[in-house]
């Protein structure tokens, strides 16, 4: 084995610090690191809405100013001309609406910007109390669609729209599937979103686990503004929820601007954790939906998932007398790599990151690289915690949900010194706050410690790892 020298430390192994380009999948980040996994932000396709608890205090008086697109401040009060909406929503909270294009909002960049100011008022006199900068992105980045919403959905996971008698006709005008050869279940949700508003006053809405890839985790899903048991799901099965309540409940709130009355409601679906000696990581999105009922019309506003992702900082590199290099391949033949110009990439959660360790500037064919650990933390100090174990002693660490995937040496091709590289796979993931819960602290670096290896009878410098239905020899 090598022992060398990096950074000014002595090392067994050479610490290399790459940008993991882990994304949040999530909502977006702007160059001042303002994270939008907050819950009283919400940005839609036309608009923002924003969510503002009373102070606890009966004796203070609340006022909300924003500034308009001249840069003036003015009281914000229910103005739909201006493209402002306001209203009371659970647990007396202020619920503010601003059109992408109305009097407040200005685009900079790749982003919608709103500047409030709120004001209390305890003396007889307004006081500033806080400043917020809302920011939405232009572009939205989406789950991936469904190709077909109908034939995918199968037999097994069907969920009834209407009962067996129904009409073909009337199902298809109800916006569901109809299948003339399911005796049971001919009527059926599609395998996204079907949303109904009644003349009655009733939400019907039906949501598939399919409406994400990777698949939205149907038990975290739920209206984070009705805690009522009506709120919950009504019905269900391996594959979807179905919920149904008056529109006058679950934090529902309604708008009104003398043409059309506006009801709307926002579901959410929390994120799948995995932990590991204090570290959380998590793969998955906060899956945000809108849904909106505008009456007289009768009709409904088309709903969207929205994901976004953030940029990551700058990368990390590390260089010493023996030099390696850690480096990320655009796709899975390992033919083309994104350049020091190409940084930050950003990636969607559980999206394969091609990564490649290798050895510069040697040509002896007896060296063989070795890469001991490999995790990923939060900074670029390799020992700051929290840190995820990516490779524990030359092997994919077990307790990950998603396994890393090395690629074996046999497998890399048109290299004059195979053995000078080392290949895996790591799907994208983030780490969670442990002081915020349910918050991505948003940035991720990869670190490798490695060792120069040559082949002896003591040590052949290659490991057998265990597999649940194979072992590899890397």
């Amino acid at each position: 084995m090598a022992a060398l020298w990096i950074s000014g430390y002595f090392w067994n192994s050479v610490l290399l610090g790459c940008l993991g380009i882990i994304s949040l999948a999530q909502e977006l980040t702007t160059t001042d690191n303002s994270f939008y996994d907050d819950p009283d932000l919400i940005c839609g396709d036309d608009s923002l809405e924003y969510s503002i608890f009373p102070a606890q205090s009966g004796n203070i008086s609340l006022r909300i100013l924003a500034q308009d697109r001249d840069g003036k401040l003015k009281i914000l009060t229910n103005d739909p001309k201006c493209g402002i909406w306001l209203a009371t929503g659970s647990n007396n909270a202020m619920e503010i609406e601003a059109s992408y294009d109305g009097c407040y909002i200005i685009k900079k960049g790749n982003y919608f910007a709103m500047t409030m100011f709120l004001e209390y008022n305890t003396t007889g006199e307004w006081e500033l109390y806080q400043k917020e900068d809302l920011r939405c992105p232009l572009s939205q980045a989406m789950d991936a669609p469904i190709l077909n919403k109908c034939l995918d959905v199968q037999k097994l996971n069907r969920f009834p729209c209407a009962g067996p008698s129904t009409s073909s006709s009337l199902c298809l005008q109800m916006g569901c599937c109809y299948d003339h050869n399911d005796s049971i279940t001919p009527c059926y949700y599609d395998n996204k979103v079907t949303a109904r508003c009644t003349r009655e006053g009733q939400l019907s809405l039906a949501i598939s686990k399919d409406v994400t890839r990777p698949s939205l985790i149907l038990s975290s899903v739920r209206f984070p503004r009705g805690s009522d048991a009506a709120c919950n799901p009504v019905g269900k099965n391996n594959a979807f929820l179905l919920f149904q309540f008056p529109l006058s409940a679950c934090g529902t709130t309604r708008n009104e601007d003398g043409i059309t009355i506006l009801y709307e409601n926002n579901l959410v679906g929390t994120k799948g954790v995995n932990t590991w000696k204090g570290a959380a990581i998590s793969r998955d999105s906060t899956f945000r939906l809108t849904v909106q009922c505008r009456f007289a019309a009768a009709s409904l506003v088309p709903l969207n998932a929205i994901v976004l992702t953030p940029p990551p900082p700058l990368p990390a590199p590390s260089t010493g007398p023996l030099t390696l290099e850690m480096r990320i391949a655009k796709d899975q033949q390992y033919g083309k790599y994104y350049t020091v110009t190409d940084y930050p990439l950003i990636k969607v959660l559980r999206e394969p990151i091609f990564v490649e360790v290798r050895i510069l500037y040697r040509q002896d064919p007896q060296l063989i690289l070795v890469l001991d650990q490999c995790w990923a933390n939060p900074s670029e100090n390799p020992s700051q915690q929290p840190q995820w174990p990516i490779l524990v002693d030359r092997c994919p660490f077990t307790g990950d949900t998603y396994r890393t995937e090395v690629v074996p040496s046999s497998d890399i091709l048109g290299k004059d010194f195979p053995s000078h590289y080392k290949r895996f796979l790591v799907k994208t993931f983030t780490f969670l706050s442990d002081t915020s819960p349910g918050a991505f602290i948003g940035l991720v670096y990869l670190h490798c410690s490695a060792s120069l290896c040559t082949s002896t009878s003591v040590d052949s410098c290659t490991t057998i790892c265990s597999a649940s239905r194979s072992k590899k020899v890397q």
